[in-house]
């Protein structure tokens, strides 16, 4: 015979667990993208890597949305509208093509930059310091999981093709 005390003290304990877990890495506020509900965004959300350049990744609070780092250091969004044709520099990794737009400076003097796919709907958006995480570390790491949409065009102006293994 179980003791009366024994299930309020399994569920005391529990709680604690699992208030101790969430304590340790808050859940990230981001803003999803219009089109965050298309399933080709959940096929690439389920290929993300759980860590970047020792960022680990965290829960959000929206659809096809992933923070790595405490603070945020890497943030992205899937199903942004797809960029027209631009004169922004274009990288291709991994037969992925990134427009890469450089940010405003922030009061911190740090300057963001943000990545969008091009050629793929819904597009991939990465938001971050490249003083933090380089980005060839994060295209290196997430163009497996943004091939997941598939590509229907191309930059015609690509500055540099990298394949990395």
């Amino acid at each position: 015979m179980r003791p009366r005390f024994a299930r309020p003290v399994a569920i005391a304990a529990l709680a604690a667990a699992l208030l101790s877990m969430t304590a340790c890495a808050p859940i990230a506020t981001v803003q999803p993208a219009d089109d965050a509900a298309n399933p080709l965004c959940a096929q690439m959300m389920v290929q993300l890597p759980q860590e970047i350049s020792g960022q680990a990744l965290r829960k959000t609070n929206s659809q096809a949305t992933a923070v790595w780092g405490e603070p945020s250091q890497l943030v992205l969004r899937c199903g942004v509208v797809p960029p027209a044709p631009s004169s922004d520099p274009c990288v291709s990794v991994n037969g992925v093509d990134w427009l890469a737009k450089e940010g405003k400076l922030a009061k911190d003097g740090e300057r963001t930059w943000t990545l969008t796919t091009y050629g793929r709907t819904p597009a991939t958006e990465l938001l971050f310091d490249p003083q933090q995480i380089p980005s060839s570390t994060v295209l290196a790491t997430l163009s497996g999981a943004a091939a997941k949409i598939p590509a229907q065009r191309q930059c015609s102006n690509v500055e540099k093709t990298v394949d990395v293994p």
